[in-house]
């Protein structure tokens, strides 16, 4: 189940047949803001102690609800944070899940308190998959990036308890101009590890993110080329996060090797993805925070089909600059959270893009 540790992100997973203006592939709840680790990247500022403001115990069951009325399949739900096992509540949050027939995923942070018991209480729960971030091919990059020592061990160590207790994995990596050397090596990793996915999410100046060192458009373009190609021998799929432009990537090289294009996804920001904020607020994207509405006074359901925020960011004539001229603008449309965090518009072109040289508006100074 796509969306781990980048629980604000979007992947691109595509099932044949579904309507994403009415009904989304994955909903993902930051159950709360709570976390024991101080990431560089992380996109919600997180602290140790939890938030009076979140959610409770019966607004989150009626959350829940609103899933399960999206109709049949319900999309993925995808219980994240912070770290989700900061929350007393989340055997009962999970297993009302579940017991919905709601295919669930969680995120649990890689610190003491994701022990043996607690995965295999996930697996014997119904949880679909857990997702594991690994942000360096040694214990000393990733915990350095990751601000624990042992972090890398600990997640060593809870992918190989998650694969002996039959519970799916998936690995999740981030990528800077600091972690892009090692991704070759990470690849090797999620291989032994025999994850079901990995996920890569391209960094977007958020939260504590926004002192990181991103890579360039050239770097991120020769990045998704080697993703690519690396992912048609691997054992498990490869996602991308806000880097929308891995479809057109994807279907370039097929073009050029067999005169045919390939479409490896097509969920975006608010159009098959959408993010419950631990206050209940409704965002495209856990790292576009515009909210179309709050759960404790509107459906899920309605915000995400009627919302006007939701309905402008799925019309690509609201795109500007580069992007509302590009001929891959419905197969891509560039990362509307990208934009948003450069620029302060959400419709702005995608900075990160090597085909993008002009913006729509001029880049913000906040």
């Amino acid at each position: 189940m796509p969306n781990g540790d980048h629980p604000g992100g979007h992947p691109g997973s595509h099932p044949g047949g579904r309507d994403y203006s009415e009904t989304p592939l994955i909903v993902t709840w930051e159950v709360t803001q709570a976390c024991d680790l101080e990431c560089d990247h992380c996109r919600a500022s997180a602290e140790p102690d939890r938030d009076p403001a979140e959610l409770s115990t019966e607004q989150g069951k009626a959350l829940i609800d609103s899933v399960a009325q999206f109709g049949h399949p319900a999309p993925v739900f995808v219980i994240s944070g912070g770290d989700p096992l900061k929350r007393p509540d989340l055997d009962e949050l999970i297993d009302y899940a579940t017991d919905q027939g709601i295919a669930t995923a969680a995120t649990p942070a890689p610190t003491e308190n994701l022990t043996r018991e607690v995965i295999e209480r996930f697996a014997d729960m119904g949880v679909k998959r857990i997702a594991l971030s690994l942000d360096g091919a040694t214990p000393e990059a990733h915990d350095e990036f990751r601000g624990e020592s042992g972090s890398f061990d600990t997640i060593m160590r809870a992918a190989r308890q998650a694969n002996d207790a039959g519970l799916g994995i998936q690995i999740n990596t981030t990528v800077t101009a600091n972690t892009v050397d090692d991704m070759p090596g990470i690849a090797d990793l999620v291989e032994e590890l025999g994850a079901a996915m990995w996920e890569v999410f391209f960094l977007v100046p958020v939260g504590r993110g926004e002192e990181l060192a991103q890579i360039t458009p050239e770097r991120s373009h020769e990045l998704m080329e080697w993703l690519y190609r690396r992912q048609k021998d691997a054992t498990h799929r490869v996602i991308t996060v806000e880097a929308p432009h891995y479809r057109r990537v994807a279907d370039r090289v097929e073009r050029d090797a067999s005169g045919r294009g390939v479409r490896v996804g097509s969920t975006r920001a608010g159009e098959g993805f959408v993010f419950v904020s631990y206050e209940g607020e409704v965002y495209p994207s856990g790292f576009l925070p515009q909210s179309g509405g709050n759960v404790t006074d509107r459906d899920l359901v309605d915000i995400y089909r009627n919302s006007t925020l939701f309905e402008r960011i799925r019309d690509d004539e609201e795109l500007l600059g580069s992007c509302a001229t590009c001929e891959y603008r419905e197969l891509c449309g560039g990362s509307r959270s990208r934009a948003y965090a450069v620029t302060g518009s959400p419709f702005a072109s995608d900075p990160l893009c090597p085909w993008v040289d002009d913006l729509g508006v001029e880049p913000s100074d906040d």
